[in-house]
């Protein structure tokens, strides 16, 4: 199955990560097939930036969000473009 998941970059207690589309099956810091945006908890509020194109025609294809993705791709109003256009 493909995911929309988060992978944790940045050094060591300054994480920074990418939302990455990846196989389910490979592990959280290996390959991935396309990045689609990143996440920087630190500032206040975290940037949050995504590629709206690109992460809309993964969620047409089929691939499911991970919790925290799923929670960002709401809060940016993304996820409810799928849900209308389906």
């Amino acid at each position: 199955m493909v995911r929309i998941r988060l992978k944790r970059i940045g050094s060591r207690g300054r994480p920074y990560y990418r939302i990455v589309i990846a196989d389910q099956r490979n592990a959280a810091a290996g390959r991935y097939i396309e990045q689609v945006g990143f996440y920087d908890p630190f500032p206040d509020p975290p940037q949050i930036d995504f590629d709206e194109e690109k992460t809309l025609d993964w969620l047409r294809k089929g691939a499911q969000p991970s919790e925290s993705v799923e929670r960002m791709l709401k809060s940016k109003g993304i996820l409810e473009k799928v849900k209308i256009n389906a």
